[in-house]
This record gives structure tokens, sequence and C-alpha cells, in this order.
């Protein structure tokens, strides 16, 4: 599939396999989150607020789905040409997107009247 450069070993193709799995497995877990949001938490935040929290979650989920193909194929073709790894992009973006989603939420638990 992916031309020039040498084969890598086969634990190496594999373990990069395996993290593009796991970030599509995390993808997954935050579009499960993101539609239960919306569909269950009507009752415990407006509006304005469930929808804002379930949408970082959707984009959430789509940004690293998406991204985590185009980081398994740059790790392969480093692994091919022997050049460095790329860094890790995805790492950033899920720990802001958490981030900025636990802030919404924190700021709507203190702020709501018990």
């Amino acid at each position: 599939m992916l031309r020039g450069g040498t084969e890598p070993d086969p634990r190496f193709t594999l373990a990069n396999e395996r993290t593009f799995l796991a970030w599509i497995r995390t993808s997954l877990a935050l579009l499960a989150g993101g539609i239960a949001v919306e569909a269950f938490t009507a009752d415990l935040f407006v509006p304005e607020v469930r929808k804002a929290v379930a949408l970082l979650l959707l984009v959430l989920a789509l940004v690293l789905g998406s991204g985590a193909f185009f980081r398994w194929l740059r790790v392969e073709r480093a692994m091919r040409s022997g050049t460095p790894l790329p860094l890790p992009v995805l790492a950033p973006i899920l720990a802001i997107g958490g981030g900025i989603t636990a802030a919404v939420l924190l700021v709507v638990v203190v702020l709501r009247p018990a």
C-alpha cells in the first residue's frame, strides 16, 4: 500500500495500528458521550449548555477520528523512511477539548441552584 522506503518490523506496524485503534476507540466514546448528553440531560442543563457540551464532544470526536488516520499514515511513512516519528498532535487536542468541556460543566454545576 505505501510505497518507498523499507518494510518496518511487523511489531512496529502492529503497534502503530493498535495506537490508531485506541484513538478511534476514544473518538467513539466521545461520540457516545455527546449523544448521551443531548439525549439524556434535558432536566439537568438549560438547552444552550446541553447543546454546547454535546457539540464540544461531537466535534472532538470528529477531529480525533479523522486525525487518527493521518497520524497512523505519518507514523507508518516515517518508519518506512527511517525518519523521526512525528509529534503527536491529537494528544494536546484531546487535552484542550476535554479541559474546555470540563470547565463548562464545572461552571454550570457551581452556578446551578441547589
